[in-house]
């Protein structure tokens, strides 16, 4: 490539030569290192936040029946959860698209928490007699329990986060996030935000002469069998379409909306 400026490309960055992009580059880089050491610091108040205690002789059901929610901690003294939320009486494909997401991006994760002795589990208020064959589909081996019915802190908040800790019989909640603090755990909004288009979406902050991005949030979490973003009624979650049997479908079994 030239070491010279070959020209404009309408909507896209512009064209340096290597030394010009170097030097920008290093700029961004005191802020990404500023960003860096200030999640650092976030994390540090994190660890120093005050918990609440709660009852963890209280049951949550799972594969093995109705257990004690101490049972989570597998004998470790941290546990993280992500609630997953759930559509009573939807079919596979009309569960949450964000947090199937959200689980297939945690599935892999769990065994360097387990080996950082901390354990993990999904809850979800689903009803277990539905939760169980949409686990088997999805081919999760990771523990999954029912909370239906159940307060705060065990049974509340879905699509959230959660860190507890436990001293002996004792339990504690020590931290919980949503949204967008979720995000750390899906690593492929970290990748897209390195990318020059970025995630795709509306909210997004573009560079001036790019054209306005018409997409809503969550638009990539659903596609058809070819890959093509849609909510229309032969969709499914992204992950879906790599287990055995997915197939198109006739609807979602729910309204088709973005949570």
């Amino acid at each position: 490539m030239s070491d010279t400026v070959s020209g404009e490309l309408p909507g896209r960055p512009p064209v340096v030569d290597p030394e010009t992009w170097r030097a920008a580059r290093a700029e961004l880089l005191v802020r990404e290192k500023a960003h860096t050491r200030e999640g650092d610091a976030i994390a540090a108040a994190r660890r120093r936040l005050p918990m609440v205690e709660f009852d963890g002789t209280v049951e949550v059901v799972g594969a093995e029946g109705s257990v004690p929610f101490l049972d989570l901690f597998q004998g470790r003294d941290e546990l993280l959860t992500y609630q997953h939320m759930w559509w009573d009486g939807a079919p596979h494909q009309g569960q949450c698209e964000g947090c199937t997401m959200a689980a297939w991006h945690l599935e892999d994760a769990v065994g360097y928490l387990n080996a950082r002795g901390v354990s993990f589990a999904f809850l979800t208020t689903g009803a277990w007699e539905e939760v169980a064959p949409y686990t088997a589909f999805m081919g999760y081996t990771q523990p999954w329990y029912s909370v239906r019915g159940l307060a705060e802190p065990v049974g509340g908040g879905m699509g959230h986060l959660t860190s507890f800790l436990r001293d002996g019989d004792r339990t504690f909640v020590t931290y919980s996030t949503t949204g967008r603090g979720s995000e750390v755990f899906s690593g492929a909004f970290g990748l897209l935000d390195m990318t020059p288009y970025g995630r795709g979406e509306a909210w997004e902050e573009q560079p001036e002469g790019r054209p306005a991005e018409t997409r809503a949030p969550c638009w990539y979490w659903r596609t058809d069998a070819d890959g093509a973003a849609t909510w229309g009624p032969t969709s499914r979650p992204v992950p879906q379409w790599s287990r055995p049997g997915a197939t198109p479908v006739e609807s979602l079994g729910r309204t088709g909306e973005c949570h």
